[in-house]
Protein backbone atom coordinates (compact mmCIF):
# COMPACT_ATOMS: atom_id res chain seq x y z
CA UNK A 1 0.00 0.00 0.00
CA UNK A 2 1.07 3.50 -0.93
CA UNK A 3 2.13 5.58 1.51
CA UNK A 4 -0.26 8.67 1.59
CA UNK A 5 0.60 12.24 1.10
CA UNK A 6 0.52 15.40 3.09
CA UNK A 7 -1.48 18.45 3.05
CA UNK A 8 2.29 19.60 2.08
CA UNK A 9 2.76 17.73 -1.01
CA UNK A 10 -0.76 18.12 -2.24
CA UNK A 11 -0.46 22.15 -1.96
CA UNK A 12 2.56 22.62 -3.65
CA UNK A 13 1.37 20.01 -6.06
CA UNK A 14 -1.16 22.32 -6.71
CA UNK A 15 0.39 25.46 -6.66
CA UNK A 16 2.80 24.01 -9.55
CA UNK A 17 -0.61 23.10 -11.47
CA UNK A 18 -1.79 26.70 -11.25
CA UNK A 19 1.97 28.29 -12.53
CA UNK A 20 2.14 29.30 -8.72
CA UNK A 21 6.49 28.82 -8.41
CA UNK A 22 7.28 32.00 -7.69
CA UNK A 23 6.67 32.87 -4.03
CA UNK A 24 8.07 36.18 -2.17
CA UNK A 25 8.13 35.98 1.35
CA UNK A 26 10.10 36.84 4.74
CA UNK A 27 10.10 33.27 6.35
CA UNK A 28 8.75 33.79 10.18
CA UNK A 29 8.94 30.79 12.69
CA UNK A 30 5.16 29.85 11.94
CA UNK A 31 5.54 29.93 8.00
CA UNK A 32 8.96 27.33 8.41
CA UNK A 33 6.54 24.60 7.67
CA UNK A 34 4.79 25.50 4.45
CA UNK A 35 8.58 26.73 3.29
CA UNK A 36 10.27 22.84 4.83
CA UNK A 37 11.95 21.25 1.55
CA UNK A 38 11.63 23.76 -0.53
CA UNK A 39 11.05 22.26 -3.98
CA UNK A 40 14.20 23.31 -6.40
CA UNK A 41 11.68 23.91 -9.44
CA UNK A 42 10.29 26.95 -7.35
CA UNK A 43 11.58 30.33 -7.01
CA UNK A 44 11.60 32.13 -3.45
CA UNK A 45 12.53 35.63 -3.67
CA UNK A 46 13.55 37.24 -0.31
CA UNK A 47 13.09 40.65 0.66
CA UNK A 48 14.15 42.34 4.11
CA UNK A 49 10.50 43.63 5.14
CA UNK A 50 6.94 42.68 4.40
CA UNK A 51 5.76 45.81 2.71
CA UNK A 52 8.54 45.45 0.43
CA UNK A 53 7.39 41.51 -0.01
CA UNK A 54 4.25 42.57 -1.14
CA UNK A 55 5.03 45.55 -2.87
CA UNK A 56 7.37 43.23 -5.27
CA UNK A 57 4.49 41.07 -5.66
CA UNK A 58 2.55 43.22 -6.18
CA UNK A 59 4.15 44.62 -9.79
CA UNK A 60 5.47 41.15 -10.61
CA UNK A 61 1.99 39.99 -10.88
CA UNK A 62 0.85 43.50 -12.43
CA UNK A 63 3.64 42.58 -14.95
CA UNK A 64 3.57 39.36 -16.09
CA UNK A 65 -0.42 39.07 -15.79
CA UNK A 66 -0.63 36.38 -13.41
CA UNK A 67 -1.73 36.06 -9.79
CA UNK A 68 1.49 35.87 -7.31
CA UNK A 69 2.09 34.20 -4.32
CA UNK A 70 3.04 35.80 -1.08
CA UNK A 71 4.31 34.17 2.23
CA UNK A 72 4.69 36.68 5.42
CA UNK A 73 4.80 36.43 9.17
CA UNK A 74 1.94 35.91 10.99
CA UNK A 75 0.11 39.35 12.87
CA UNK A 76 3.09 41.56 12.93
CA UNK A 77 4.50 40.78 9.45
CA UNK A 78 0.92 40.51 7.88
CA UNK A 79 0.83 44.31 9.74
CA UNK A 80 4.10 45.32 7.94
CA UNK A 81 2.96 44.87 4.62
CA UNK A 82 -0.79 46.30 4.48
CA UNK A 83 0.66 49.99 3.29
CA UNK A 84 1.22 47.57 0.32
CA UNK A 85 -1.64 45.69 0.89
CA UNK A 86 -3.62 48.72 0.23
CA UNK A 87 -1.85 49.58 -3.02
CA UNK A 88 -2.51 46.17 -4.59
CA UNK A 89 -6.46 46.18 -3.64
CA UNK A 90 -6.96 49.35 -5.23
CA UNK A 91 -4.74 48.09 -8.47
CA UNK A 92 -6.72 45.25 -8.64
CA UNK A 93 -3.83 43.09 -8.26
CA UNK A 94 -4.29 39.33 -7.92
CA UNK A 95 -2.08 38.30 -5.07
CA UNK A 96 -2.40 35.46 -2.78
CA UNK A 97 -0.84 36.81 0.46
CA UNK A 98 -0.84 33.83 2.87
CA UNK A 99 1.07 33.41 6.68
CA UNK A 100 0.75 31.11 9.16
CA UNK A 101 -1.03 30.21 12.68
CA UNK A 102 0.18 28.99 15.82
CA UNK A 103 -0.67 25.20 16.20
CA UNK A 104 -4.41 24.23 16.52
CA UNK A 105 -4.10 22.52 19.83
CA UNK A 106 -2.48 25.50 21.33
CA UNK A 107 -4.65 28.25 19.95
CA UNK A 108 -7.20 28.47 22.42
CA UNK A 109 -4.59 29.79 24.74
CA UNK A 110 -3.85 32.50 22.73
CA UNK A 111 0.24 31.25 22.64
CA UNK A 112 2.80 33.54 21.63
CA UNK A 113 3.35 34.43 18.00
CA UNK A 114 -0.82 33.33 17.30
CA UNK A 115 -2.45 35.84 15.12
CA UNK A 116 -5.62 37.29 16.65
CA UNK A 117 -8.85 37.29 14.83
CA UNK A 118 -6.56 36.64 11.83
CA UNK A 119 -9.14 36.68 9.13
CA UNK A 120 -9.98 40.13 10.26
CA UNK A 121 -6.14 42.40 10.50
CA UNK A 122 -5.94 42.29 6.24
CA UNK A 123 -9.67 43.89 5.99
CA UNK A 124 -10.91 45.71 4.09
CA UNK A 125 -7.82 45.49 1.99
CA UNK A 126 -8.64 41.94 0.66
CA UNK A 127 -11.16 40.62 -1.39
CA UNK A 128 -11.91 37.14 0.61
CA UNK A 129 -10.10 36.27 3.83
CA UNK A 130 -10.07 33.02 5.52
CA UNK A 131 -8.33 30.46 7.68
CA UNK A 132 -9.19 26.82 7.28
CA UNK A 133 -11.57 25.06 9.38
CA UNK A 134 -9.49 21.27 8.86
CA UNK A 135 -5.98 20.86 7.81
CA UNK A 136 -7.60 18.76 5.04
CA UNK A 137 -8.87 22.06 3.54
CA UNK A 138 -6.10 24.00 2.94
CA UNK A 139 -6.09 22.97 -0.85
CA UNK A 140 -9.41 23.30 -1.79
CA UNK A 141 -8.66 26.64 0.16
CA UNK A 142 -5.40 27.91 -2.08
CA UNK A 143 -8.08 26.80 -4.89
CA UNK A 144 -10.56 28.87 -4.23
CA UNK A 145 -8.01 31.87 -3.52
CA UNK A 146 -6.92 31.42 -6.88
CA UNK A 147 -10.42 31.94 -7.97
CA UNK A 148 -11.16 34.81 -6.02
CA UNK A 149 -7.83 36.75 -6.98
CA UNK A 150 -8.69 36.30 -10.86
CA UNK A 151 -11.64 36.78 -11.23
CA UNK A 152 -12.92 39.97 -11.78
CA UNK A 153 -12.91 42.73 -10.06
CA UNK A 154 -9.18 41.03 -9.41
CA UNK A 155 -7.43 41.92 -5.96
CA UNK A 156 -5.51 39.83 -3.42
CA UNK A 157 -6.82 37.84 -1.14
CA UNK A 158 -5.81 36.26 2.35
CA UNK A 159 -4.87 33.21 4.07
CA UNK A 160 -3.97 31.94 7.56
CA UNK A 161 -2.75 28.37 7.71
CA UNK A 162 -1.95 26.95 11.45
CA UNK A 163 1.94 25.78 11.34
CA UNK A 164 0.53 21.86 12.17
CA UNK A 165 -1.70 21.56 8.85
CA UNK A 166 1.37 20.94 6.40
CA UNK A 167 2.35 17.74 7.88
CA UNK A 168 -1.47 15.91 8.24
CA UNK A 169 -1.72 12.99 5.82
CA UNK A 170 -4.19 13.67 2.59
CA UNK A 171 -5.16 11.76 -0.17
CA UNK A 172 -4.32 13.47 -3.70
CA UNK A 173 -4.52 15.40 -5.70
CA UNK A 174 -6.29 18.31 -5.11
CA UNK A 175 -9.14 19.37 -8.04
CA UNK A 176 -7.98 22.27 -10.75
CA UNK A 177 -9.99 24.63 -11.50
CA UNK A 178 -9.97 27.38 -14.53
CA UNK A 179 -11.81 30.10 -13.91
CA UNK A 180 -12.63 33.51 -16.21
CA UNK A 181 -10.66 36.24 -16.02
CA UNK A 182 -12.52 39.21 -17.92
CA UNK A 183 -16.52 39.78 -18.23
CA UNK A 184 -18.36 40.52 -21.18
CA UNK A 185 -20.73 43.96 -21.41
CA UNK A 186 -24.29 43.70 -22.07
CA UNK A 187 -25.17 44.13 -25.79
CA UNK A 188 -28.21 46.43 -25.49
CA UNK A 189 -26.08 48.55 -22.38
CA UNK A 190 -23.04 48.55 -24.99
CA UNK A 191 -25.15 49.96 -28.09
CA UNK A 192 -26.61 52.89 -25.96
CA UNK A 193 -23.28 53.58 -25.24
CA UNK A 194 -22.16 53.70 -28.86
CA UNK A 195 -25.32 55.69 -29.77
CA UNK A 196 -24.49 58.54 -27.68
CA UNK A 197 -20.69 58.50 -28.15
CA UNK A 198 -21.53 58.72 -32.51
CA UNK A 199 -24.13 61.51 -31.71
CA UNK A 200 -21.21 63.28 -29.23
CA UNK A 201 -20.22 66.65 -30.79
CA UNK A 202 -17.02 66.98 -28.69
CA UNK A 203 -16.15 64.08 -26.95
CA UNK A 204 -13.73 63.48 -24.51
CA UNK A 205 -12.47 60.15 -23.06
CA UNK A 206 -10.53 58.86 -20.16
CA UNK A 207 -8.91 55.83 -19.91
CA UNK A 208 -7.56 54.80 -16.31
CA UNK A 209 -5.24 51.99 -15.31
CA UNK A 210 -8.03 48.74 -15.87
CA UNK A 211 -7.16 49.09 -20.00
CA UNK A 212 -3.80 48.36 -19.60
CA UNK A 213 -4.01 46.33 -16.93
CA UNK A 214 -6.66 44.38 -19.66
CA UNK A 215 -4.14 44.76 -22.04
CA UNK A 216 -6.30 47.26 -24.17
CA UNK A 217 -3.63 50.08 -25.18
CA UNK A 218 -4.09 49.47 -29.07
CA UNK A 219 -8.16 48.93 -28.56
CA UNK A 220 -8.09 52.36 -26.90
CA UNK A 221 -6.15 54.30 -29.65
CA UNK A 222 -8.16 53.16 -32.62
CA UNK A 223 -11.30 54.20 -30.49
CA UNK A 224 -9.43 57.64 -29.52
CA UNK A 225 -8.94 58.07 -33.43
CA UNK A 226 -12.18 56.96 -34.61
CA UNK A 227 -14.20 59.34 -32.74
CA UNK A 228 -11.36 62.16 -33.39
CA UNK A 229 -11.95 62.43 -29.31
CA UNK A 230 -9.73 64.40 -26.77
CA UNK A 231 -7.80 61.90 -24.64
CA UNK A 232 -7.37 62.45 -20.80
CA UNK A 233 -5.20 60.70 -18.44
CA UNK A 234 -6.99 59.58 -15.00
CA UNK A 235 -5.84 61.52 -12.15
CA UNK A 236 -3.59 60.30 -9.67
CA UNK A 237 -3.26 57.04 -12.17
CA UNK A 238 -1.27 53.96 -11.22
CA UNK A 239 -0.97 52.88 -15.32
CA UNK A 240 -0.72 54.48 -18.50
CA UNK A 241 -3.34 53.47 -21.15
CA UNK A 242 -2.50 55.82 -23.95
CA UNK A 243 0.53 57.05 -25.70
CA UNK A 244 1.34 60.58 -23.63
CA UNK A 245 2.71 61.58 -27.48
CA UNK A 246 -0.10 60.97 -29.15
CA UNK A 247 -1.61 64.47 -31.05
CA UNK A 248 -4.83 63.57 -29.15
CA UNK A 249 -3.46 63.47 -25.99
CA UNK A 250 -4.57 66.28 -23.88
CA UNK A 251 -2.29 65.31 -20.90
CA UNK A 252 -4.17 64.26 -17.01
CA UNK A 253 -7.14 65.20 -15.37
CA UNK A 254 -6.52 67.46 -12.04
CA UNK A 255 -6.70 66.19 -8.90
CA UNK A 256 -9.66 68.10 -7.30
CA UNK A 257 -13.19 68.48 -8.12
CA UNK A 258 -11.80 72.14 -9.61
CA UNK A 259 -9.32 70.92 -11.51
CA UNK A 260 -11.23 67.90 -13.24
CA UNK A 261 -14.31 70.05 -13.97
CA UNK A 262 -12.30 72.81 -15.53
CA UNK A 263 -10.23 70.18 -18.09
CA UNK A 264 -13.44 68.64 -19.01
CA UNK A 265 -15.10 72.27 -19.91
CA UNK A 266 -16.72 72.20 -23.22
CA UNK A 267 -16.98 68.36 -23.70
CA UNK A 268 -20.67 67.64 -24.16
CA UNK A 269 -20.06 63.85 -23.77
CA UNK A 270 -16.97 62.21 -21.22
CA UNK A 271 -16.18 58.37 -21.76
CA UNK A 272 -14.37 57.31 -18.53
CA UNK A 273 -13.37 53.69 -19.23
CA UNK A 274 -10.89 51.99 -16.40
CA UNK A 275 -10.93 54.32 -13.99
CA UNK A 276 -13.08 56.31 -11.09
CA UNK A 277 -15.42 59.03 -11.48
CA UNK A 278 -13.02 60.69 -10.43
CA UNK A 279 -9.89 60.02 -7.90
CA UNK A 280 -9.68 63.33 -6.27
CA UNK A 281 -7.12 64.86 -3.65
CA UNK A 282 -6.87 67.72 -2.34
CA UNK A 283 -10.39 68.91 -1.71
CA UNK A 284 -10.93 72.51 -4.42
CA UNK A 285 -14.86 72.83 -4.13
CA UNK A 286 -16.27 72.45 -7.50
CA UNK A 287 -18.59 70.60 -9.72
CA UNK A 288 -18.49 67.47 -10.02
CA UNK A 289 -18.92 67.97 -14.20
CA UNK A 290 -19.68 70.90 -15.88
CA UNK A 291 -22.99 72.32 -16.87
CA UNK A 292 -23.73 70.42 -20.11
CA UNK A 293 -21.51 67.63 -20.10
CA UNK A 294 -22.94 63.87 -19.14
CA UNK A 295 -20.33 61.35 -18.33
CA UNK A 296 -20.10 57.20 -19.79
CA UNK A 297 -18.06 54.85 -17.65
CA UNK A 298 -17.08 51.40 -17.92
CA UNK A 299 -15.51 49.63 -15.28
CA UNK A 300 -14.91 46.09 -14.49
CA UNK A 301 -15.40 46.25 -11.06
CA UNK A 302 -18.50 46.91 -9.26
CA UNK A 303 -17.71 49.23 -6.30
CA UNK A 304 -16.04 51.41 -8.70
CA UNK A 305 -19.52 52.15 -10.88
CA UNK A 306 -21.29 52.40 -7.65
CA UNK A 307 -19.36 55.39 -5.95
CA UNK A 308 -19.81 57.30 -8.97
CA UNK A 309 -21.14 60.92 -8.32
CA UNK A 310 -22.31 61.04 -11.81
CA UNK A 311 -22.50 59.35 -14.97
CA UNK A 312 -23.85 56.12 -16.17
CA UNK A 313 -21.87 52.97 -15.63
CA UNK A 314 -21.15 49.58 -17.78
CA UNK A 315 -19.95 46.45 -16.18
CA UNK A 316 -17.28 44.88 -18.22
CA UNK A 317 -13.43 44.16 -19.02
CA UNK A 318 -12.34 47.47 -20.38
CA UNK A 319 -10.16 46.01 -23.38
CA UNK A 320 -13.42 43.71 -24.55
CA UNK A 321 -15.90 47.12 -24.25
CA UNK A 322 -13.52 49.38 -26.20
CA UNK A 323 -12.69 46.72 -28.72
CA UNK A 324 -16.37 46.53 -29.42
CA UNK A 325 -16.81 49.93 -29.40
CA UNK A 326 -14.44 50.50 -32.28
CA UNK A 327 -17.04 48.83 -34.12
CA UNK A 328 -19.77 50.37 -33.38
CA UNK A 329 -19.27 53.66 -33.27
CA UNK A 330 -19.77 56.02 -36.12
CA UNK A 331 -16.86 57.91 -37.52
CA UNK A 332 -15.99 61.50 -36.16
CA UNK A 333 -14.67 62.82 -39.40
CA UNK A 334 -16.61 65.91 -39.35
CA UNK A 335 -15.57 66.63 -35.58
CA UNK A 336 -12.73 69.41 -35.19
CA UNK A 337 -9.12 68.23 -34.03
CA UNK A 338 -7.70 69.55 -30.44
CA UNK A 339 -4.80 71.19 -30.60
CA UNK A 340 -1.77 69.07 -29.38
CA UNK A 341 -0.07 69.65 -26.53
CA UNK A 342 2.99 71.86 -26.29
CA UNK A 343 6.23 70.57 -25.86
CA UNK A 344 8.36 71.82 -22.97
CA UNK A 345 11.21 74.15 -23.61
CA UNK A 346 14.51 73.05 -22.73
CA UNK A 347 15.34 74.53 -19.62
CA UNK A 348 17.88 77.15 -18.98
CA UNK A 349 20.83 75.45 -16.91
CA UNK A 350 21.70 75.86 -13.01
CA UNK A 351 24.25 77.55 -11.26
CA UNK A 352 25.63 76.00 -7.75
CA UNK A 353 25.28 72.24 -6.71
CA UNK A 354 21.70 71.62 -7.85
CA UNK A 355 19.48 70.99 -10.37
CA UNK A 356 16.00 72.07 -11.12
CA UNK A 357 13.85 69.23 -11.56
CA UNK A 358 13.35 70.07 -15.60
CA UNK A 359 17.06 69.86 -15.81
CA UNK A 360 17.01 66.85 -14.25
CA UNK A 361 14.26 65.20 -16.42
CA UNK A 362 15.24 66.61 -19.71
CA UNK A 363 18.50 65.44 -19.01
CA UNK A 364 17.01 61.74 -18.90
CA UNK A 365 14.49 62.44 -21.71
CA UNK A 366 17.67 62.47 -24.00
CA UNK A 367 18.86 59.14 -22.89
CA UNK A 368 15.91 56.86 -21.36
CA UNK A 369 15.83 53.99 -23.88
CA UNK A 370 12.70 53.35 -25.66
CA UNK A 371 11.97 50.61 -24.75
CA UNK A 372 12.58 51.46 -20.53
CA UNK A 373 9.83 51.20 -18.31
CA UNK A 374 9.71 53.50 -15.13
CA UNK A 375 8.82 53.11 -11.41
CA UNK A 376 7.74 56.77 -10.31
CA UNK A 377 7.05 57.95 -6.86
CA UNK A 378 8.28 61.07 -6.74
CA UNK A 379 5.08 62.88 -6.12
CA UNK A 380 5.68 66.92 -6.19
CA UNK A 381 8.01 66.13 -9.73
CA UNK A 382 5.11 64.55 -11.45
CA UNK A 383 4.10 67.47 -13.50
CA UNK A 384 7.98 67.44 -15.01
CA UNK A 385 7.77 63.79 -15.15
CA UNK A 386 4.46 64.22 -17.74
CA UNK A 387 6.13 66.54 -19.62
CA UNK A 388 9.69 65.11 -20.24
CA UNK A 389 8.85 61.27 -19.71
CA UNK A 390 5.82 60.55 -21.64
CA UNK A 391 4.81 57.11 -21.36
CA UNK A 392 4.54 55.62 -25.25
CA UNK A 393 4.09 52.06 -24.93
CA UNK A 394 1.87 49.66 -23.23
CA UNK A 395 3.07 48.51 -19.68
CA UNK A 396 5.63 50.77 -19.47
CA UNK A 397 4.54 52.75 -16.57
CA UNK A 398 3.75 51.66 -12.78
CA UNK A 399 3.36 54.21 -10.02
CA UNK A 400 1.39 53.12 -6.46
CA UNK A 401 -2.07 53.06 -6.12
CA UNK A 402 -2.90 53.82 -2.46
CA UNK A 403 -1.52 57.12 -2.01
CA UNK A 404 1.02 55.61 0.54
CA UNK A 405 4.50 55.82 -0.45
CA UNK A 406 7.26 53.28 -0.10
CA UNK A 407 5.93 51.02 -2.94
CA UNK A 408 8.12 52.10 -6.24
CA UNK A 409 11.68 51.04 -4.47
CA UNK A 410 10.51 47.43 -3.88
CA UNK A 411 7.78 47.54 -7.20
CA UNK A 412 10.74 48.24 -9.52
CA UNK A 413 12.14 44.92 -8.24
CA UNK A 414 8.84 43.26 -8.90
CA UNK A 415 9.05 44.67 -11.95
CA UNK A 416 12.15 43.60 -13.36
CA UNK A 417 11.37 40.15 -11.91
CA UNK A 418 8.56 40.11 -14.18
CA UNK A 419 9.99 40.76 -17.21
CA UNK A 420 12.94 38.20 -16.45
CA UNK A 421 10.25 35.62 -16.14
CA UNK A 422 8.19 36.30 -19.29
CA UNK A 423 11.60 36.54 -21.20
CA UNK A 424 11.47 40.11 -21.82
CA UNK A 425 14.81 42.89 -21.27
CA UNK A 426 14.30 46.35 -20.95
CA UNK A 427 15.84 48.64 -18.40
CA UNK A 428 13.32 49.78 -15.29
CA UNK A 429 14.20 53.08 -14.00
CA UNK A 430 12.89 54.23 -10.71
CA UNK A 431 12.56 57.80 -10.10
CA UNK A 432 11.86 58.41 -6.93
CA UNK A 433 11.91 61.02 -3.82
CA UNK A 434 14.24 61.03 -0.63
CA UNK A 435 12.01 60.99 1.41
CA UNK A 436 9.65 57.99 -0.58
CA UNK A 437 12.88 56.02 -0.89
CA UNK A 438 13.36 55.73 2.46
CA UNK A 439 10.25 53.84 3.33
CA UNK A 440 11.24 51.01 1.71
CA UNK A 441 15.26 51.09 0.93
CA UNK A 442 15.94 47.77 1.93
CA UNK A 443 14.14 46.31 -1.06
CA UNK A 444 17.17 47.18 -3.04
CA UNK A 445 18.78 44.29 -1.92
CA UNK A 446 16.61 41.92 -3.37
CA UNK A 447 17.16 43.82 -6.42
CA UNK A 448 21.24 43.33 -5.98
CA UNK A 449 21.13 39.90 -4.81
CA UNK A 450 19.31 38.69 -8.23
CA UNK A 451 21.75 41.86 -10.42
CA UNK A 452 18.35 43.22 -11.81
CA UNK A 453 18.86 45.74 -14.74
CA UNK A 454 17.45 48.84 -12.81
CA UNK A 455 18.52 52.13 -12.62
CA UNK A 456 17.21 54.06 -9.26
CA UNK A 457 16.98 57.78 -9.93
CA UNK A 458 16.57 59.22 -6.05
CA UNK A 459 15.91 62.92 -6.34
CA UNK A 460 17.40 64.37 -3.11
CA UNK A 461 15.80 67.82 -2.21
CA UNK A 462 16.29 67.27 1.46
CA UNK A 463 12.09 67.96 2.25
CA UNK A 464 8.82 66.58 2.25
CA UNK A 465 8.46 68.84 -0.65
CA UNK A 466 4.47 67.50 -1.47
CA UNK A 467 3.53 67.95 1.93
CA UNK A 468 4.68 71.43 1.85
CA UNK A 469 2.76 72.24 -1.20
CA UNK A 470 0.06 70.40 0.47
CA UNK A 471 0.37 72.60 3.87
CA UNK A 472 0.19 75.89 1.54
CA UNK A 473 -2.53 75.03 -0.35
CA UNK A 474 -4.33 73.59 3.37
CA UNK A 475 -3.74 76.87 4.65
CA UNK A 476 -2.04 74.77 7.58
CA UNK A 477 1.52 76.54 8.47
CA UNK A 478 3.95 75.42 10.71
CA UNK A 479 3.83 71.60 10.00
CA UNK A 480 6.77 69.97 11.61
CA UNK A 481 9.08 67.28 10.50
CA UNK A 482 8.73 68.08 6.85
CA UNK A 483 12.78 68.46 6.30
CA UNK A 484 15.46 65.55 5.88
CA UNK A 485 18.87 66.69 6.42
CA UNK A 486 21.85 64.46 6.67
CA UNK A 487 20.59 61.81 4.47
CA UNK A 488 23.23 59.91 2.86
CA UNK A 489 21.41 57.66 0.35
CA UNK A 490 24.57 56.75 -1.33
CA UNK A 491 25.94 55.20 1.55
CA UNK A 492 23.00 53.13 2.42
CA UNK A 493 22.96 51.97 -1.01
CA UNK A 494 26.11 50.58 -1.39
CA UNK A 495 25.43 49.02 2.05
CA UNK A 496 22.88 47.18 0.20
CA UNK A 497 25.34 46.17 -2.38
CA UNK A 498 24.33 48.53 -5.17
CA UNK A 499 26.46 50.84 -6.97
CA UNK A 500 25.82 54.21 -5.98
CA UNK A 501 26.77 57.72 -6.99
CA UNK A 502 26.01 61.49 -6.07
CA UNK A 503 25.16 63.95 -8.90
CA UNK A 504 25.31 67.48 -8.99
CA UNK A 505 25.09 68.62 -12.65
CA UNK A 506 23.08 67.52 -15.94
CA UNK A 507 26.61 66.22 -17.34
CA UNK A 508 27.62 63.91 -14.43
CA UNK A 509 24.18 63.09 -14.35
CA UNK A 510 24.07 62.03 -17.90
CA UNK A 511 27.17 59.93 -17.88
CA UNK A 512 26.16 58.29 -14.69
CA UNK A 513 22.95 57.32 -15.78
CA UNK A 514 24.26 56.14 -19.17
CA UNK A 515 27.14 53.68 -17.54
CA UNK A 516 24.21 52.42 -15.00
CA UNK A 517 21.96 51.13 -18.37
CA UNK A 518 25.11 49.67 -19.89
CA UNK A 519 25.81 48.02 -16.29
CA UNK A 520 22.55 46.13 -16.60
CA UNK A 521 22.93 45.66 -12.80
CA UNK A 522 21.08 47.98 -10.32
CA UNK A 523 22.38 51.11 -9.57
CA UNK A 524 21.74 53.88 -7.49
CA UNK A 525 21.94 57.30 -8.79
CA UNK A 526 20.89 60.58 -6.05
CA UNK A 527 20.32 63.46 -7.83
CA UNK A 528 20.40 66.85 -5.42
CA UNK A 529 17.70 69.00 -6.77
CA UNK A 530 15.86 72.27 -6.14
CA UNK A 531 12.97 71.40 -3.63
CA UNK A 532 10.08 71.96 -6.36
CA UNK A 533 6.43 73.37 -5.53
CA UNK A 534 4.02 70.37 -6.52
CA UNK A 535 1.04 71.08 -9.06
CA UNK A 536 -1.93 70.23 -7.34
Amino acid sequence: MSELSTVHDVTFDLLRSLGLTTVFGNPGSTEQPFLRDFPSDFTYVLALQEASVVAMADAFAQTTGRPALVNVHSSAGLGNSLGSLVSAYHSHTPLIVTAGQQHREMLIGEPFLASREATTLPKPWVKWSYEPARAEDVPQAFMRAYAMALQPPAGPVFLSIPMDDWNRPLEGPAVVRQVSSAVAPDAERLRTFADRLTASRRPAVVFGPEVDQAGGWHAAIALAEKLRASVYGAPLGNRVSFPENHPLYQGPLGMSLKGVGNRLAGHDLVLVAGAEVFRYYPYVPGPVLPAGTELLQITADPSTAAVARAGDSLLSDTRLAIELLVDMVGGGSDRPLPEPLSRPQVPAASSGDRLFPDEAFATLSTIRPDDAVIVNESTSTIAQQYAWLPTTEPMSFFATASGGIGWAAPAAVGVALGDRDRGVTRPVIGIIGDGSFQYSVQGIWTAAQHDLPIVYVVLRNGEYSVLKSFAELEKTPGVPGLDLPDLDIAAVARGFGCKAVDVATAETLEKEFTAALESGSPTVIVVSTHPQKAVL
